[in-house]
């Protein structure tokens, strides 16, 4: 499980393909191999380098990276060509006891500290535009036009019926026709304006959709661990702290 202390590693073949890391932070790229007391590392996709660091000198593993007790200049200048066997042992002998006891006999202790290292990337979000249909009853007012039928009665005079029997060759008024004999339909046309519905669309209106960058500050609070050293004698009262 992945934590923030470092701690001893156990099964070597869990480092194998993780994040490999010196004292600065220095990168080392990841774990490709793991020998007998060699750990070979690997840096960079293009241009790539290599490090043959001895196991000695590994600080610790706390799930996702394998740190050790050297810094990049140090590394390259001792660890970046592939050792035989023999300068294997040599080296990492020397390199223990260089890592204990400096050429002015003080013993050296790494503080490991972790640094907080906030940085940004971008996401993308999106904002869906709907349209949807609103349904509105609208009421309009029209004038329509028709004609109706008007009956009246009309009395024919009778000088006007004298006249036409007594007058043979004139035609005979409606009065004097004969009644009759069979029904008889007079059909009279009658006009009739009616209503005639139609949806024509139209643009109303438009909607500018626009977008403008807004800056905002954040806050971010995370937990981080570093060490504390203490050193006591050998009747167990502390000499000094850190």
């Amino acid at each position: 499980m992945e934590s923030s202390t470092y701690g001893r590693v156990t099964d070597w073949n869990e480092v194998m393909k993780k994040e490999a890391r010196g004292l600065n932070n220095a990168d080392f790229g990841e774990v490709q191999e793991v020998n007998e007391s060699i750990i070979v590392t690997e840096r960079g996709s293009i241009n790539k380098e290599k490090f043959y660091l001895p196991k000695s000198i590994t600080h610790g593993y706390n799930g996702r990276i394998l740190l050790f007790d050297i810094t990049e200049e140090e590394a390259k200048q001792k660890f970046m060509t592939e050792p035989t066997t023999q300068t294997t042992t040599a080296a990492t002998e020397g390199e223990s006891k260089d890592r204990e006891i400096d050429r002015n006999g003080e013993t050296l202790v790494p503080v490991i500290e972790e640094r907080l290292d906030v940085s940004k990337k971008e996401s993308m979000e999106e904002a869906t535009v709907i349209k949807e249909p609103l349904k509105e009853t609208k009421t309009v007012e029209l004038q329509l036009m028709h004609e109706e039928l008007i009956i009246e009665k009309r009395h024919v005079s009778e000088v006007t019926t004298t006249i036409s029997t007594s007058t043979s060759e004139l035609p005979a008024p409606p009065s004097a026709q004969e009644p009759v004999q069979t029904k008889t339909e007079i059909i009279i046309p009658l006009k009739r304006e009616e209503v005639v519905v139609s949806k024509k669309p139209y643009v109303k209106e438009e909607i500018v959709i626009k977008k403008k960058p807004v800056t905002e500050t954040k806050t971010v609070t995370e937990q981080i661990t570093s060490e504390k050293v203490s050193v006591r004698n050998s009747a167990g009262k502390e000499v000094i702290q850190d």
